[in-house]
């Protein structure tokens, strides 16, 4: 059923969701809502989050394609599983705290980003907070890249992107939290809570190795089925 996979993609999304105040709270606390009070502050929070979920929901798509092609090709469960032990390989290489090599693209690109939310951030203007939120979605993020890949599995557009989507609302209540109580959140706690997410990445890279080798799991059985149904229409 498509709600199995929506309730896991928003648990991802909760459980991650101490990852994301540990990286963006500090941009989350940014936001020009800080002047605002009551109703009005609430709804601009409630804006700014939703410009990253869209941009979540629209990469769930462009990678629902390439699942989709996967598919196509007969190779699905390949893809499943090779996606499986790379998630693997990065949980090793993040407890042993060795680290790869810092990407330069990603680092020009995270970069480009920033420099871009800089001047939205110091502006009062409610209008730009759609437009923070989406430039806060489109910032390298590991637990963003998990999702992703469960988002491949579904090998299927339309449910790719409510995937994401469903995985960007679990978020909403710590990151609605680090808008009103971000300072609250000391540096040495972002730190502590950055370490949960290596093991998320062995949990889920498991789970599609399993898929891989056509082992029976809820989630992404349905997730196959839904994708095999729009196939066939």
């Amino acid at each position: 059923m498509i709600l199995t996979f929506i309730i896991t993609a928003m648990a991802l999304g909760f459980l991650g969701s101490f990852h994301c105040v540990g990286m963006c709270g500090p941009i989350a606390l940014s936001i020009p809502v800080q002047h605002l009070h009551g109703f009005q502050k609430f709804i601009g929070i409630i804006i700014y989050n939703g410009g990253r979920i869209m941009v979540y929901a629209v990469a769930g798509s462009l990678f629902g394609v390439i699942g989709l092609s996967f598919q196509f090709m007969g190779w699905q469960k390949w893809l499943s599983v090779i996606l499986g032990v790379v998630l693997l390989l990065l949980f090793v290489f993040a407890i042993s705290k060795k680290r790869f090599s810092q990407n330069r693209f990603l680092k020009s690109f995270n970069d480009k980003i920033v420099q871009w939310l800089y001047p939205l951030l110091q502006s009062r203007k409610q209008r730009n907070l759609l437009l923070i939120g989406m430039l806060n979605g489109l910032l390298p993020c590991g637990l963003v890249y998990l999702a992703l890949a469960g988002a491949i599995a579904t090998s299927n557009i339309i449910y790719s992107a409510i995937f994401m989507a469903a995985f960007g609302a679990g978020t909403l209540p710590a990151m609605i939290l680090a808008s009103y109580a971000g300072q609250l959140i000391t540096l040495n706690m972002r730190n502590k809570i950055k370490k949960v997410l290596p093991y998320m990445l062995a949990i889920i890279g498991l789970l599609l190795i399993l898929r891989g080798f056509n082992l029976h799991l809820p989630l992404f059985d349905h997730m196959g089925h839904h994708g095999n149904a729009v196939l066939c229409k």
